[in-house]
């Protein structure tokens, strides 16, 4: 047998352990968004660094401002030329609300499923679970072939699930040591089950709150209504302006730097014959929203949005108070193509609320996450050696698709690092990611450590 071969027979005689581990990693609560689990998250990163120095891995904790970092390294073999950096995190998602889960979330669960059995935990997929894939495909080359075919550095950071504020720092900071090819990401999903995909664009996010004020006080609506501005009244009408009926985003010059599809392109996602109806039916909708003169995984995937994700103001609690309330206020963000510059889209979007706004009105503009989209190159030599390894996994070519979420660590390494990232994920749209009752199918973990151990083969030699 090829050496390929002979790990994927040694990985499959050793199922039961792979899912030992993964459910050990699993049971601790790593939670970085709340401060009673900041030991659960340092746990969490040292028991990451402890399986990969039980491997040959150099590796060690990296403090932060916030949670460490997992940064580990393995030479190769002799005269190694190939350099891989593995990207994941460790941290994951508050489990609340605990009574939506029909088990504990920290501690994992088989049950059964469509697809066979499943594992029901917090992380099960996002992301320990995917983490687990190349980390078991590692072990077995070591096991089998004494290391990894190529270079290997490994960082997998515990502030994923709350922005990865202190990951540029990082990445400045050890910028030579993280020095590669290119980074191997998987914290995605696959096309469908039977179907493997490689996302080679990802969306951009502009996160912003309005805060509109008028009046000094709650004004009486019986005694100033008629003659007294109401800051939801002008909010709502300038939030409702933002489209026409059509979809389109009304701010001038919000298109101007969106490239078109290629003819390529959008004959390959034709042929997804995408069915929007049944993706709209699992969520309770039945009618497309957005702009309706394109398709729909054009529009989920390289067209920019803006949603308005919360309004608030005045009086919200039980029963009548008549207010016209002195501030009115929204949630309002931005997902953007690859080519446009957020920095140019919040300028029109403060010009747009700006041109709006009568003279009793002033209105301040906060940004909580701004980042841009990117494309990476679907004719790179890395992913060619993806298609190759994911085709002798699964017997079809991998979907080249579309990011329609914002992966801010892959805009972050490209402007730090100027590295591009390989995005082979093995997640199913139905894994209830941040929700209850989180799952990761076990055909899918196994076959993404299957399709690990052929991806470092084929990357070794790209």
């Amino acid at each position: 047998m090829t050496s390929v071969d002979t790990i994927l027979a040694y990985a499959a005689a050793r199922r039961d352990d792979s899912r030992a581990r993964w459910f050990e990693w699993l049971r601790i609560p790593s939670v970085s968004a709340q401060p009673p689990h900041a030991g659960d998250c340092r746990r969490a990163a040292a028991w990451l660094a402890e399986q990969l120095r039980g491997i040959g891995f150099t590796a060690e904790l990296k403090d932060t401002a916030g949670h460490p970092v997992v940064l580990g390294h393995h030479s190769g073999p002799e005269g190694a030329t190939r350099h891989l950096l593995f990207y994941g995190h460790y941290d994951v998602q508050p489990a609340e609300p605990m009574e939506l889960w029909t088990s504990p979330p920290f501690e994992p669960v088989m049950v059964e499923g469509p697809n066979g059995p499943r594992v029901v935990a917090r992380g099960a997929v996002d992301d320990k679970g995917q983490v687990m894939m190349w980390l078991e495909a590692l072990r077995f080359w070591h096991d089998t072939q004494g290391g990894p075919p190529c270079r290997i550095t490994v960082m997998v950071e515990g502030e994923e699930e709350v922005g990865s504020k202190n990951l540029p720092d990082f990445l400045e900071a050890h910028a030579d040591a993280l020095r590669a090819d290119v980074v191997v990401i998987s914290d995605s999903n696959m096309w469908n089950i039977d179907t493997p995909s490689i996302v080679t664009s990802v969306r951009g996010l502009l996160y912003t709150q309005l805060d509109i004020t008028a009046a000094n006080k709650d004004l009486h609506s019986g005694l100033f209504g008629g003659s007294a501005l109401n800051p939801i009244n002008l909010i709502t009408r300038i939030l409702g302006d933002l489209k026409d009926d059509t979809g389109e985003i009304l701010i001038p010059g919000f298109y101007d730097d969106v490239p078109e599809l290629s003819a390529e392109q959008r004959a390959q996602w034709d042929a997804l014959k995408f069915d929007e109806g049944a993706f709209l039916g699992s969520v309770g909708l039945s009618v497309p929203a957005g702009e309706m003169t394109r398709g729909p995984l054009e529009r989920l995937w390289a067209r920019p949005t803006v949603d308005v994700n919360g309004i608030w103001g005045g009086y919200t609690g039980e029963g009548a108070k008549t207010v016209i309330p002195s501030d009115a206020h929204a949630k309002v963000s931005f997902r953007l193509v690859a080519g446009q510059s957020a920095t140019k889209v919040l300028a029109g979007f403060r010009d747009f609320i700006v041109a709006r706004l009568p003279e009793d009105a002033q209105v301040k503009i906060q940004v909580f996450s701004i980042g841009e989209g990117l494309k990476i190159p679907s004719d790179s030599p890395f992913i060619r050696a993806a298609q190759v390894a994911l085709t002798a996994e699964f017997g079809k070519p991998a979907v080249l698709q579309g990011g329609g979420g914002s992966l801010p660590v892959v805009s972050q390494i490209k402007e730090i690092l100027d590295l591009d990232c390989l995005l082979v994920g093995f997640g199913l749209d139905d894994d209830q990611v941040h929700s209850p009752n989180e799952k990761f199918d076990v055909v899918c973990f196994e076959r993404g450590i299957d399709s690990h151990v052929r991806l470092l083969a084929a990357l070794a030699t790209a």
